[in-house]
Order: structure tokens, then sequence, then C-alpha cells
């Protein structure tokens, strides 16, 4: 993680990092203000909140209540030498605590993080750089020896040329990309996350079955979701790039609605038109950007390459951002390889839908043919060891698609969690189904699974897919367990051969999806330097329904996104037709704005964490509509999960409103009382909401020039380097 200090006054300075700020001081013995603790007290804290996070992590899942459990940590110091301490951690337990619990208690504290990089002995590097901006230089803990060279199946280059390549590409393009975490809790599955230390909001995660494998997957994925634009969609890139020479790509193309806002006759085929607007509703405005949010420029659309006759088709922006979310992308050594790694994630995630939304009952693998991959069995074996039981299955439908799927149960809260991995070759998918199982996930995490359920319609819902596309975390039919399987099992191989074993693989999948009748459409992203694609399958590969380009389109944004960050700035008139809008366009009022508009507001502040719900009731109290603004305040009372000090501030404008309303009561009679129960300062704010002169509290004024939004200005930097990068590469050639 990369912490940025600042130096204020006398001795006092701010470290920021993610979204938070923190302030240290010096004691006034050491001629600082004692404003602030110091910076080795926050190094003693860090240990002991770390302490009991692993003990409340041990608590929550065992449902063993924290309120009576004390804990305290203190530091003993070698009079002979100051640098070498003891920290002596204890805890006080209740007497109803089982021996078995209070040594699992004790044992988790010896888990803490921050004890074990201090036991490790961190190493530090200390150095000067010109710029701490311009410096790129990659904070990857693993360098692999240049030396060496491990192939494995799939890619076309070793691992550590792989990894060489992507993050010296990476360090050129001026992203400086930490590890923020590894996992690796069963032999043979690793997993970590990897993040722009500047801007956080640009994360991947990667799996393997070692180290390497799983930091090239996390760098391909970086990669592959940098060259799709995917970390910034949904966002508002502002006028810097609405009004540039080109918002995505140099090769964009942008056309004008016709008569009546009909779709441009230049974007799409038949073909798809078939399947985006069966209907005939899609209209115009349905496919303008959210990025630019540019109506007067039209709609940007980008070139795709048809399979079928090579022929160049144009597809808007809008629409691949509300329907196909990251599926249907890759990053690769070369193209083909790219081509196979995108086409088998499109097979793995529309052959779990069917089998899901089927309620298929799936073979298992038998065991002499798991023997053949001691890897994965000793993987596998590690699950079971803790307590997991894991179903292997086949999931290719009778050897028709390269998909397989490990299930894990969790006898403890009867959740299941079905994963799937695709790969042309058997043990390339098999492998990736069991570790995506683990990916970023801790032996507790898994106790946060759901349960199965014989409820069709619970699985057949479209939004339970989305939840398996997003996390897996979706429900699965208990049908799915059935001993009958529906399909026989096959033990299939699509796998190439030779030097060109990608190529043939690619075109053995593109092969299958035209059996299936499927227009296949293809459009290569290597202006950063990358070998990256993106794959449509209309009627096949989408994530979301096709009906929400009509009903449910995220360019629904550009109705609230102006007014909302200009909201300070509305008049009464103005905000009366904000909130109508609200009201009227079915939205979910439990949403949060910062999606609803595409804004990266700090999740820590009262813009990070608004609903619609909330925004709605600010503006019943601007408008002096004291009724609704009551009514609302009850409904964020009862459902709203929000800071504890924000509920207070509602709780206290409840008790407010509910004596204005009442004519027998007097606000005078109990204002005394009321700033005794809550506080001078929650109570001004209150009164102030309602009598006038406190508008949007804990809202601070911003604007369409994103004022004060650090974090979202931070993503724009990400961007920014991309869009350089991307001119640079088009005026070249």
């Amino acid at each position: 993680m990369e912490i940025k200090v600042n130096f204020l006054d006398k001795l006092r300075l701010e470290a920021k990092f993610d979204d938070f700020t923190v302030i240290a001081d010096q004691p006034i013995r050491y001629k600082g203000d004692g404003s602030a603790p110091g910076p080795f007290d926050y190094f003693l804290a860090s240990s002991a909140l770390c302490a009991a996070y692993f003990v409340k992590l041990y608590c929550d899942t065992r449902n063993i209540p924290t309120e009576n459990i004390r804990l305290s940590q203190n530091n003993i110091v070698d009079p002979e030498n100051r640098y070498a301490q003891i920290f002596k951690i204890q805890v006080e337990l209740p007497a109803d605590i089982s021996d078995k619990d209070r040594q699992g208690i004790l044992r988790s504290i010896d888990r803490c993080t921050v004890k074990k990089v201090v036991q490790q002995g961190p190493e530090f590097v200390i150095e000067e750089v010109e710029s701490l901006d311009a410096d790129a230089q990659a904070l990857l803990t693993l360098q692999p020896d240049a030396s060496v060279a491990t192939y494995i199946p799939g890619k076309d280059l070793p691992l550590e040329q792989t990894i060489a390549n992507m993050s010296g590409l990476l360090a050129s393009l001026g992203i400086k990309i930490e590890i923020a975490s590894w996992r690796n809790i069963v032999p043979n599955v690793w997993s970590l996350h990897i993040r722009d230390a500047h801007s956080p909001m640009c994360f991947t995660n990667g799996k393997g079955a070692t180290k390497e494998s799983a930091l090239a997957s996390a760098l391909g994925e970086y990669l592959e979701r940098i060259s799709n634009n995917h970390f910034y969609a949904g966002s508002y890139w502002g006028e810097e790039f609405a009004n540039a020479d080109f918002v995505h790509y140099p090769n964009e193309r942008w056309f004008k609605p016709g008569h009546r806002d009909a779709l441009p006759k230049e974007i799409l085929d038949e073909y798809s038109l078939e399947i985006y607007d069966p209907e005939g509703e899609l209209r115009g405005a349905h496919l303008v950007d959210t990025n630019s949010g540019n109506v007067k420029r039209g709609i940007v659309s980008l070139p795709f390459t048809r399979h079928s006759d090579g022929e160049t088709v144009y597809f808007p922006v809008s629409l691949i951002e509300n329907l196909y979310a990251s599926n249907g992308m890759s990053a690769g050594n070369t193209l083909a390889e790219a081509q196979v790694q995108c086409l088998s994630e499109i097979f793995e995630r529309a052959v779990k839908r069917a089998i899901l939304e089927g309620e298929f009952a799936l073979p298992d693998v038998p065991q002499d043919v798991l023997n053949k991959y001691p890897g994965i069995v000793a993987g596998i074996k590690g699950l079971e060891e803790q307590g997991f039981p894991v179903l292997v299955k086949d999931a290719s439908l009778g050897g028709q698609y390269p998909v397989m799927c490990v299930t894990l149960m969790n006898p403890k809260t009867g959740g299941v969690f079905a994963s799937f991995g695709a790969h042309p070759s058997f043990e390339v998918a098999l492998e990736r189904s069991l570790t995506e199982l683990l990916q970023g996930r801790s032996f507790e995490g898994l106790n946060d699974l759901p349960r199965p359920t014989f409820a069709s319609e619970a699985v057949t819902e479209p939004y339970n897919f989305v939840e398996h596309f997003i996390d897996s975390s979706g429900v699965v039919s208990w049908r799915f367990f059935s001993a009958k399987s529906d399909y026989d099992f096959v033990e299939w191989d699509f796998s190439g051969h030779g030097e060109n074993s990608n190529a043939d693989e690619a075109a053995t999948l593109l092969g299958i999806l035209q059996e299936m009748g499927k227009e296949v459409y293809i459009a290569v992203h290597d202006g950063l330097g990358a070998t990256a694609c993106r794959i449509l399958v209309p009627g096949y590969s989408e994530v979301y329904p096709v009906e929400d380009l009509v009903w449910d389109n995220t360019n629904k944004a550009l109705l609230f996104r102006e007014d909302i960050l200009n909201l300070h700035r509305l008049d009464d008139d103005q905000l009366a037709d904000l909130l109508e809008r609200l009201e009227t366009n079915e939205l979910d009022e439990y949403g949060d704005i910062a999606s609803l508009i595409g804004i990266e507001f700090d999740e820590n502040t009262d813009w990070g964490q608004l609903t619609v719900l909330e925004l709605r009731l600010l503006i019943n109290l601007a408008l002096k509509q004291f009724e609704q603004a009551h009514e609302l305040v009850g409904a964020f009372l009862q459902y709203n999960d929000n800071s504890a000090e924000r509920r207070l501030f509602y709780a206290a404008l409840n008790v407010v409103l509910e004596v204005m309303l009442d004519d027998e009561l007097e606000l005078g009679d109990y204002v005394h009382n009321f700033r005794r129960m809550f506080g001078d300062a929650r109570m001004d704010a209150a009164l102030g909401s309602v009598d006038g002169h406190v508008r949007f509290f804990g809202l601070t004024p911003t604007g369409m020039g994103l004022e004060g939004l650090d974090r979202h200005h931070r993503l724009m930097d990400s961007y920014r380097k991309l869009h350089k990068a991307r001119a640079e590469a088009a005026k070249r050639s």
C-alpha cells in the first residue's frame, strides 16, 4: 500500500492512503502540540487492533458475543536496548466460554498480520526519486528468475518472461503496481490481489497453481481491464475527455441518431439488432455513453470484426457496458492466447448459467481420472481436511463444451459454492475451477456461502446469475446435487498441439459457436502495447438482460448527474424538478448515488454513503416539505445501513419533526433535553435543517468540475495515462 506523507505545521504530519487521512504529532515534551498520537503510537496500536480483529473474526463466525471480551496490549521495553521490546497481549474472557473456544481465541491472535510481519522482520529500502508521482517502479514482491523458463499450458511464453513483459509494460505507462495480499491456504492453490498504488480502485485478482502463475494471471487481468477501459466503466470522465479528439479509443466513431431519435443506420447489423431490439423499442438516447455524457456529440461506437465474413460492425460503448460487464475480454502474450482465454471464459459463464438455471445434475469425475492430476488432488485433500466436502464435476454437458466444476460444501453453515472453469485442456479447466474457488478467500470467508434451495424461482431469477458472475455467491439448486446425473461423464479434450496450439484452440472454440449458430464479433485493443481483445457473442455472452438497455440503462446517470453535483446551487424550482425525477424513474431507493451518477466518492464520507432515499429526504427538507421528510426519516432509520453518527443525526431530526408536526406540542419545550440527549452539534444540524440555514447536512459542495473529490480525480489520473499512450500510439501508426 502506498502511503503519501505531507508536512503540516510544526511537527504535525499527514499520511494519506486509500480514502483515509491520518494525522500524527509529537508530545509536548518533544516540542510537539500533543494534538494527535505519534507515529510509534500508531504502530503500537496497529498490533493491538489487529489482534482484536482476529478475535472478532473468530467469535463472529461462531456466534460468540464479544461485548464482554476485553483485550489489552502492553509493550515492555528492555532498559539496555529500547528497540528490543516484548508485546504482551492479554485477553479477558467471560466465564461461559468453553475451553475449546478459549484456546481458539488465543490461537486466533497468533494469526495477527502485524505480529507476523514484525516477527518476520520487514526489509526497508530507502531511496531518492525525481518525482513520487512519476516514479513507476513496480512494487511487486515477486521477482522471478529471468534465467529460468517455466512453461504452463495455455501460455505462449514462459511465466518468467510473461511477468517481466507485463510488469514492464505497466511501468512504462506510469502505473505503479503493488501487491496488496497473497493467499495460499491449501497446496497448489495460490491467489493474490494487486492494485494501482495511486488509484487503488483499479485492482485485479490472480489465481494459479503456483505463485508465479497467480501473478501472471493478475497482471494479465490488469492489462485486459485497462485495455478495455473496464476500470472506468460507468464513471463520469469529465469535460476534459468528453471534448477530446477521442474519448475511448482513436478508432472510435460517433453517430447521430436519426429522425425521432431512431438508431443510426451505421451501428450494429441485422443479426445483432434482432437480439438487442426485438420489439423495436431501442432509441438513440439509450445508447449515449455515460462516460462522456456528451449527448450533442452523438453515440460513440467501436469497430468489431464479424468473424463469419470479416466485415466491420460498430457497437455502441453504452451497449457493451450495459450488457457485458467484464465478460469476453482478455490479454495475452499473443492474440491467439488472448482469444482462447476470452472464449474459454465466455463458455464458462454461459454453460454455468445453463446448468444453474436448468438445475442440471452433473456427473462426478471418476477418481482414477482425478488421480492423473496429483497437484489438484492435493488441493482438494487440503480442503477436505479442513472439513469442507468437495465435489468434482464434469460440466461439459456430455463433452460439448470445455467446462469443469468444483463445488465446495460447508457443513458448518449449510452453504455451498459452485466454482466453474473453462479451457480447451481438461486439466487446465479443472485447475481453474479449483483456484477460482479459493481466489482471495480465507477459510472464514467460506462461512458466508448461500444455502442451496429447491425453490426454482430463486435459482432462475436473472440477477441470481449476476451474483454468480460477480463473485459466485449466487444460489444453487439442491437438484444440482442429485446422484442421478443428467449427462454422462466424458473425459473430453479440445486442446491443440505443437507451436500453434493456441491458434488451433481458438479455431476450435470459434467452431463450436459457429455450429451453435452464433455470430462472433472481435475487437483488438493494442494501443497500450499489450495484446488484448474483446469478444461479443450476442444472445450468448451477455451478463445482464438485454431489456436493461430500455428499462434499466446505466446512462440514466445523465438524468441526474449535473443537478446532483450542483445540488447546493439549485433553486427551489430546480430542486423540485430533481425530486420529481428521483421519484418517477423507478430507482432503487436504497441504491447509492455514487453508482447512479458514476462518481467515485470517498466511501467514508456522507456523499460516499448517500442513497436515493436519503437524497430525496434532504431535498424535501430543503423545500420545507416536512411531512414527506418525516416519512423518509422513518424509513431511513428502519432500513438504512449508515454510520452511527449519521443515524444519530437522523434520530435527532426525527424527534424535531415529530414535535413540529404535532399541533399540540411546542418545540421550545423540548429543545433543552433534546440537546442533552443528542448534543449541541447534532441538534444545531437538525434544527438548522428545519429552519433552512443548514442545507444538505454532511454533503460538501462540489460541481461538474468535481471539486474536492480526490478519489475520483485519482481514478481519472489513471485513465489519463492510458489516453495519452493511445494518442501517442495513434500518431505513430
